[in-house]
């Protein structure tokens, strides 16, 4: 079992995950989503924080579940913004 206080990630912490993921061009549907969003007139800074949502939920499932990160969930998640129904999952 995990311990939530040494595992609990912050808002700032994931913003900076995602910022990473974008300058590393890993993973590449990141950056593609990023770029999506804000071509069709979502703010930067609101598109980041929408992926640090979906980036969330990933660590989320493989914490609670005690499972590796799932690559193609988080891609079919960044597939769907700024749609964030699977939330409610």
């Amino acid at each position: 079992m995990y311990n939530q206080q040494e595992s609990y990630m912050t808002k700032e912490t994931l913003i900076e995950t995602v910022e990473n993921q974008i300058v590393d061009g890993e993973p590449k549907k990141v950056k593609e989503t990023l770029m999506r969003l804000v071509m069709t007139g979502t703010p930067r800074e609101e598109a980041i924080q929408w992926i640090a949502c979906a980036l969330a939920v990933e660590i989320f499932d493989v914490m609670k579940h005690e499972a590796s990160f799932n690559a193609k969930r988080y891609d079919q998640h960044l597939d769907e913004l700024p749609n964030m129904d699977w939330l409610d999952d």
